[in-house]
């Protein structure tokens, strides 16, 4: 009896852990899964590609045909034409399909791919490496870095091993391993061409000023540059030669020991097939974004409060400087942290943390790991002399309502609400007076939240006659549905009830 009462109050170890700390906990629990020995001497790849092929997935989405992804698409696919999904032809009455690949990093079912692979999508179904067919669902998405979190319900998963990006040095070995053209578990490889790419392909459809093209390249100066606002596009690919294709996008980058070093998301074509040049996003940035979606259901980022534009030649002799490098500060952020912390328009930035600033993405990836509250240390050059400055992150401004995206499986309708969700404070019960409750962190394109005008903020405390406190909760009351009805109940941000009811057939 005492055994059965501990077993039902044991707390699972890896709550409240990160999934680099799982990681670790796991690794060193099997030692045998983690002495992969580099290869690059002998040019043999064989170790690397064996410990990373079991735990990279094959992805395929579901678009109901009321959607309709052929309008207001995701501005990659806009770009880069439908590569990354391998979209069958649209049909009048079918629904849509597409497909990616995914990288499993946790052995109770969480799996990264790309942001632009589940956009939208209705129902997420990962085929593994062994076969199985599991239905997922999303956790949280992040199009400011074009990474997604899901979930399959399943236990003992092989997982890759999560590197460290910052190792990473150009020139050396890497492996690509995905499902391009529905080639299940293809592993190519070649080497790091360059770290740090901007190729400008994420939020640019957000600034009218900057120029677009299918490949990746940027006005990067504005002439007169608008009022100030916050940079949320966060590029600093590792660019690769080995071969990506349609259908790679959110598999894995490893390097020669078998570990996780980017998230394969993005080529430079002019056909839609590989030319040479791949990108991904460095898993250092990756898993500050994963943890934060696990466990907020959105990602909590810090911001120092600048304008600014990258130096070069043209630049500088616009501006009449005599400097050719960092980052030249625009305008403030009103209330921002670099206004805190004395910074001026016309400052230089040099230095992030004591590291040369020569792009754009040397200072946005280093502030993407940090939270708000966090401190960073940046060098400026102003009046020709350099001065050291520390800033306080601040968060983005409060989220306004958003306007922005038939299935029985709890997946397939968890994934229609087109939501995450975040068990409430302690200080949010006191506040509305609530014994328990989820708040709503985030909302995606297409899902019935939005359609329903359901903001970011919206506190939900029943579903279906359910009481709600988790997003295990969510799962076993969004089946049990009444004549194809779901029920959700709840307070908006200003404390107002409501009662909303969908047609989910």
């Amino acid at each position: 009896m005492a055994l059965g009462t501990y077993k039902v109050f044991e707390k699972n170890p890896a709550e409240g852990m990160t999934f680099e700390d799982r990681q670790k906990v796991y690794f060193a629990s099997n030692k045998n899964t983690s002495n992969v020995v580099s290869s690059a001497g002998d040019v043999d790849f064989t170790q690397a590609a064996a410990a990373v092929t079991p735990a990279v997935v094959y992805i395929r989405t579901t678009y109901s045909a009321q959607q309709g992804r052929s309008s207001g698409r995701d501005p990659i696919e806009e770009m880069f034409g439908d590569m990354f999904g391998q979209r069958m032809q649209p049909q009048q009455s079918q629904p849509q399909r597409a497909s990616g690949s995914g990288v499993i990093i946790s052995t109770d079912g969480y799996i990264v791919t790309n942001n632009h692979v589940v956009a939208n999508a209705s129902k997420v179904e990962v085929t593994t490496n062994d076969h199985r067919v599991l239905q997922a669902k999303v956790i949280g998405t992040d199009p400011n870095t074009d990474l997604a979190l899901i979930k399959v319900s399943a236990t003992n998963l092989p997982i890759v091993k999560l590197g460290n990006s910052d190792d990473v040095r150009v020139g050396e070995w890497v492996l690509a391993v995905g499902n391009p053209f529905n080639l299940n578990s293809t592993v190519t490889a070649g080497i790091v061409s360059a770290k740090g790419r901007n190729i400008g392909i994420i939020g640019s459809e957000d600034n009218d000023d900057q120029q677009s093209s299918p490949f990746g390249s940027r006005s990067r100066y504005q002439q007169q540059p608008a009022a100030p606002r916050l940079n949320k596009a966060i590029e600093s690919f590792i660019q690769t030669d080995a071969a990506i294709n349609p259908g790679n996008s959110g598999g894995a980058l490893v390097n020669t020991k078998g570990e996780l070093i980017g998230i394969n998301s993005a080529i430079a074509s002019h056909t839609g097939s590989y030319e040479g040049y791949g990108f991904a996003v460095p898993v250092n940035l990756a898993k500050k974004v994963l943890n934060d979606l696990e466990k907020f259901g959105s990602v909590k980022r810090g911001y120092i409060g600048v304008s600014f534009q990258e130096l070069n030649s043209d630049v500088a002799q616009t501006l009449k400087i005599n400097t050719t490098n960092g980052l030249y500060v625009n305008e403030l952020v009103a209330g921002g942290g670099a206004e805190a912390a004395g910074l001026q328009k016309g400052d230089i930035i040099t230095k992030v943390e004591g590291n040369k600033v020569y792009e754009s993405s040397d200072l946005q990836e280093r502030v993407g790991r940090l939270q708000p509250g966090d401190k960073i240390h940046l060098t400026v050059l102003r009046a020709g002399a350099e001065k050291n400055f520390t800033i306080t992150l601040k968060g983005e401004p409060a989220a306004t309502n958003r306007t922005a995206a038939n299935s029985k499986t709890a997946e397939e309708l968890y994934n229609k609400l087109g939501a995450s969700f975040q068990p409430l404070t302690q200080a949010q019960k006191s506040k509305f007076r609530l014994n328990s409750g989820v708040v709503v962190t985030q909302v995606r394109r297409g899902g019935f939240f939005e359609n329903y005008d359901i903001p970011e903020g919206t506190i939900i405390t029943g579903i279906n006659g359910q009481a709600i406190n988790s997003t295990n909760d969510i799962d076993k009351a969004i089946t049990n549905l009444k004549n194809g009805q779901m029920v959700i109940e709840g307070y908006s941000a200003d404390g107002m009830r409501f009662r909303n009811s969908f047609d989910v057939r």
